[in-house]
């Protein structure tokens, strides 16, 4: 190869890899945007929320709000550990669960349970120590995403039913099953407010 070949195929190779950076950085930008969008609304949702009403079961077989809130520190809190944590080389598509994962969650007519170490006990909550977790959660997945390689699995556990995800698969199941709930807090919130019309 003469010089002026290899200064091409260099200069080939450098292209390839800005376009690689590039749109992982495309990516990180999107998730991210999407999860700071989403966990903010699940913030102010539940600060719509009085003290007084959090801790009320709306209807029967519901959480509370304030236990939802709690799932969804437990369960976002593991995942950010999980970015944050132990990874190896992904040798699949690192985007490859994203689809299943929020057909699963989206799909509002199915019912899930949810593993014992993420169930919130049936406890009373106070709603400023909710919403502070919340939002140090925010910070910490939002920090994750904008720092780590996204394409990497994570090893820290294995999810039932998915397996090891990537980080940006981990990072979408934050996004898809915090969606999930928001769904269900605002059916919380019209039968809290049904209670209330009902008393007054």
């Amino acid at each position: 190869m003469n010089l002026a070949k290899a200064c091409i195929h260099v200069k080939t190779i450098s292209t390839i890899n800005q376009l690689s950076i590039d749109k992982n950085e495309r990516m990180k930008t999107e998730i991210q945007t999407k999860i700071d969008n989403t966990l903010t609304e699940l913030i102010q949702l539940f600060s719509t929320i009085d003290q007084q009403q959090i801790n009320i079961v709306p209807y029967e077989g519901s959480w509370t709000a304030a236990q939802l809130a709690q799932h969804m520190i437990l369960s976002n809190s593991g995942f950010a550990e999980m970015i944050n944590g132990p990874v190896k080389e992904t040798k699949r598509n690192p985007d490859e669960l994203v689809e299943r994962i929020k057909s699963d969650f989206l799909d509002f007519t199915t019912k899930m349970k949810s593993p014992d170490p993420i169930v919130p006990a049936m406890a009373q909550y106070n709603k400023e120590d909710l919403l502070n977790s919340s939002k140090n959660i925010r910070e910490n997945v939002h920090t994750a995403i904008q720092t780590e390689d996204l394409t990497k699995t994570c090893v820290m556990f294995e999810l039932p039913g998915y397996g090891f995800l990537t980080r940006l698969e981990a990072a979408h199941f934050i996004l898809y099953h915090t969606q999930r709930h928001i769904h269900q807090l605002k059916k919380i919130i019209r039968k809290l407010a049904n209670v209330n019309a009902s008393l007054s």
